[in-house]
């Protein structure tokens, strides 16, 4: 897990290092261990790294890396989980290897394969590759969009960094407002890719590569695999195996993938199936496994602290366990460093921030998260209410035009007494993509010009066009359960949940990984889950050793901060707003 930033001047001009150094060390606590910087002869092209050592920890293992036999250098931010056996079939057909890092094995693999070295990579991973012979610069980024990358085009050179503040130390980067970042905020409560609240500086799509040449300048982002598209293929698929077994096979194998490390490997445990499920199965295949849980003072002793139950489950598979608990006054003490390291304005992430900030004390430089399950596993209430209302609610004839009519008349008083939300369950609710904006979405569309310039509303709104992109989401998916995970892994989980994951851990150089969000595992089970409706419950059932009865049977809680209390006890301008929604204002506020 690292820090990458690159320049390619494609026009006129030349580096600009000092920017550019800035954007790399804007970015140390992602890689604390090392930095490195590598510069062509005629400074037009330029990478920088930030290094957080996790597998060859010696300077063979540092970065930029070259092969300078083919004229390749590679800055690169993640983890390549079969580096193993491609390490093999390439070291067959020749190549010599001078380190045992999975970022060797990316340029041998580029100069076997070219463009469609991603076809071959299971992992999570954003890089930069400059090919000399080509005079050209590869972007790609994995599958699900773990990792993070950004970039931006001055019309002359493109900038590319992990995070979106390292892009704003070039003056030339284009920093004035992105119309679609500032209300997809508003309506998601983060910013949907591949916005975010400046012009000039979009993400790299998940999935996607991008080719930039001196001949050609910057291409359009090419897309490799998405996790729609990967459910389109798997949806018909028949597996003649036992569901069961064939669960089990592919989680513990998905897990020990993700124990690849030359440094200790723990987990965040709490007491959902989830990562409990996890615990369970990297003990199987690893000596004691370290767990870490959060314990928040505001929630001991009552039904949503996990401490108890996750303590019950460390102790059942003998991890070396330890509890950490957070108050409001470590809340208001983490608060700077919170928003500082937050790179995109968020609802999330508090939580993220601190099981984080916990496993960095504990020792640890690699974390194994339960994230993913619920997409997966149907564990979220969207997986019954989504496909029940449109096929209720829905269902009635001219819902839609009559429920605008209801929404205007209605909204105003709706609002007094309850969620805004339910004034939109007629116009909404006559499709997959609306019914999904009810159950994510912050403000619904009609509220915008309330908290942001008319204007604006009108133009981000054009620009981020979310019902047809959240159809496009599930075009061709019949599964209703396959339906449910195509939005909630494209939308929620990537824009959300990773990202918060991403940049939370990060401020703690803290490698986080995530074993059920992995291209692998999902082809795997996703045909199991659509022929048999596998459960969570089924999910928990794959150890050797069972899971306790009580957990087996526990309803869902989720993982919650008291956020809300924390950030009302001395913020009473923020008191009259609904749920989170105070949080999402003062974040803006803090952001703009």
């Amino acid at each position: 897990m690292c820090g990458i930033a690159a320049t390619f001047c494609y026009g006129e001009g030349q580096v600009d290092r000092d920017a550019l150094l800035r954007a790399r060390d804007c970015m140390r606590a992602r890689g604390p261990d090392a930095s490195g910087y590598w510069e062509r002869d005629d400074q037009r092209v330029a990478l920088a790294h930030r290094r957080l050592s996790i597998i060859d920890l010696s300077e063979r293992g540092a970065q930029p890396m070259a092969d300078e036999k083919r004229g390749l250098r590679v800055v690169y931010n993640g983890e390549i989980y079969n580096y193993r056996p491609l390490r093999e079939e390439l070291r067959s057909k020749g190549y010599e290897f001078q380190s045992d890092t999975d970022t060797e094995v990316l340029l041998y693999l580029y100069a076997e394969h070219g463009r469609d070295l991603t076809e071959r990579l299971r992992g999570m991973y954003a890089f930069a590759l400059y090919d000399e012979q080509e005079r050209g610069l590869l972007m790609a980024r994995d599958p699900y969009g773990i990792k993070p990358l950004y970039y931006a085009d001055d019309g002359s050179a493109l900038h590319v960094a992990s995070q979106v503040q390292a892009l704003r130390e070039h003056e030339s980067t284009d920093t004035t407002a992105n119309p679609a970042g500032h209300v997809g905020f508003f309506l998601w409560g983060h910013v949907p890719e591949p916005h975010t609240l400046y012009r000039g500086i979009q993400a790299l799509p998940a999935g996607h590569t991008c080719w930039i040449s001196e001949a050609g300048g910057v291409e359009e982002p090419r897309p490799f695999e998405t996790i729609p598209g990967a459910l389109r293929r798997v949806e018909a698929n028949a597996n003649g195996r036992s569901p069961q077994t064939a669960l089990r096979d592919a989680l513990l194998d998905s897990v020990e993938h993700h124990l690849i490390a030359d440094v200790d490997v723990g987990l965040f445990l709490s007491a959902g199936l989830d990562s409990a499920t996890l615990t369970a199965l990297a003990a199987e295949v690893h000596d004691r496994v370290k767990t870490v849980t959060l314990g928040f003072e505001e929630f001991r002793d009552t039904p949503e602290d996990e401490a108890p139950g996750a303590e019950r489950i460390a102790e059942r598979y003998d991890t070396n366990h330890e509890t950490v608990w957070v108050t409001q006054q470590d809340f208001a003490a983490a608060h700077d460093d919170l928003l500082g390291a937050m790179d995109q304005p968020t609802i999330d992430g508090v939580n993220s921030y601190f099981v984080s900030r916990a496993a960095r004390k504990a020792g640890l430089k690699v974390a194994l998260s339960g994230l993913g399950g619920d997409e997966l596993f149907g564990g979220y209430p969207s997986f019954s209410q989504i496909p029940r209302l449109v096929s209720t609610v829905g269902a009635l004839p001219g819902a839609a035009t009559i429920g605008k009519g209801f929404r205007a008349v209605a909204a105003p008083i709706i609002e007094r007494f309850t969620s805004p939300k339910y004034a939109g369950l007629l116009e909404y609710s006559d499709d997959y993509a609306g019914a999904y904006l009810l159950r994510r979405g912050l403000y619904m569309p009609w509220e915008l010009p309330e908290m942001l310039d008319p204007d604006l509303v009108r133009a981000g709104w054009e620009q981020l066009q979310p019902m047809a992109r959240l159809r496009e989401t599930i075009d061709d998916i019949s599964d209703e359960h396959l339906r449910v995970t195509a939005l909630e892994s494209s939308w929620y989980m990537r824009n959300q949940l990773l990202r918060d994951t991403d940049w939370a851990s990060m401020a703690h150089s803290l490698e986080v990984r995530t074993p059920l969000v992995d291209r692998t595992l999902l082809g795997r089970i996703a045909p199991l889950i659509a022929r048999h409706g596998l459960s969570k419950q089924d999910m928990a059932r794959t150890p050797k050793q069972p899971l306790p009865d009580d957990l087996l049977n526990r309803p869902k809680s989720g993982f919650t901060v008291p956020v809300r209390k924390w950030l009302l006890a001395d913020r009473p301008e923020y008191e009259s707003a609904r749920g989170l929604r105070g949080w999402a204002q003062y974040i803006y506020n803090r952001h703009t």
